[in-house]
C-alpha cells in the first residue's frame, strides 16, 4: 500500500541523520520505526488484557495480600 507521511523539517532531518549514521534509506528507517511501534503497542495491550484478567479473577486474594 502506497501512502504519504508528512514529517515537519525537524523530523524529516532526525529520520535522515539516523539513516545517515546507519548507512540505510530514510524510507527503511521509517518502516523499521512503524514496525517496532506497532509491536511495542500490541504487547502492551496484551499485557494490559493479562494483567486485567489477573486482577479480576484474584481480585479477593489481592484484597486479603493487601490487608496483611
Amino acid at each position: 500500500m502506497a501512502m504519504t507521511l508528512r514529517l515537519t523539517d525537524d523530523e524529516a532531518e532526525a529520520v535522515r541523520a539516523q539513516a545517515e549514521a546507519e548507512a540505510r534509506s530514510m524510507h527503511d528507517v521509517i518502516r523499521a520505526a512503524v514496525r517496532e511501534y506497532v509491536t511495542r503497542r500490541g504487547t502492551a495491550r496484551l499485557i494490559d488484557d493479562e494483567l486485567q484478567y489477573v486482577v479480576t479473577q484474584y481480585a479477593e486474594a489481592l484484597a486479603r495480600l493487601g490487608d496483611s
